[in-house]
């Protein structure tokens, strides 16, 4: 990351959204360093955060891009407990692994970590998970807090080590059974040919 996409994206909110057309804070961050995006994508961050980016860029302000959505007061995801079926779609796709629960085990979320990102809605197949209005009629960086934001940032740290890890052992995994697969495959031709007269 470069040092000017390095100030952007500490100006940035953290949600993880992916509402700006990138992937991640940080890849927005750096689409507008490079030129690549405008600095009016960002709906959680609303006006406040335009005009942030504005400030660092030294680019004029604009109104927020409803392309990308609209500043809203921040939202939390809540599980409808009683309709969940643990699937864990949704936990794959938490940015800041706010969801807990296990497969086929009722999940529920982890209120301070929930970004209100939204990703989890519609992967849900039994359509159990709603956003409440956390923050009334606090909108953009008037709901959401530097604090907050920088744990955001933390927790979506840790997620992306976390899911580089767990493919790594799968990984392993997969290849252990391989391995054990030609060797059972190895023992049974060799019994077979003892066993041939």
């Amino acid at each position: 990351m470069t040092p000017l996409a390095a100030r952007l994206h500490a100006a940035l909110p953290q949600t993880q959204c992916t509402r700006c057309g990138y992937p991640d804070c940080a890849g927005y961050a750096q689409a507008i360093a490079d030129g690549d995006a405008a600095i009016n994508q960002c709906p959680p961050g609303g006006a406040e955060g335009v005009s942030r980016l504005s400030a660092i860029t030294g680019l004029p302000p604009l109104p927020l891009n409803p392309a990308n959505g609209v500043e809203g007061p921040r939202l939390m995801a809540v599980i409808d407990e009683n309709w969940c079926i643990g699937c864990t779609l949704c936990l794959k796709v938490c940015p800041t692994d706010a969801i807990l629960g296990s497969n086929k085990r009722m999940h529920t979320v982890i209120e301070p970590y929930c970004t209100g990102c939204e990703l989890c809605v519609p992967v849900c197949p039994v359509d159990c998970i709603s956003l409440e209005n956390e923050t009334g009629t606090a909108t953009g960086w008037q709901a959401w807090s530097q604090p907050q934001a920088d744990e955001a940032l933390q927790r979506y740290e840790f997620h992306g080590v976390r899911r580089a890890r767990d493919a790594q052992e799968q990984a392993s995994r997969v290849e252990a059974d391989r391995k054990r697969s030609v060797i059972e495959a190895a023992m049974a031709k060799s019994r077979a040919r003892r066993a041939a007269p």
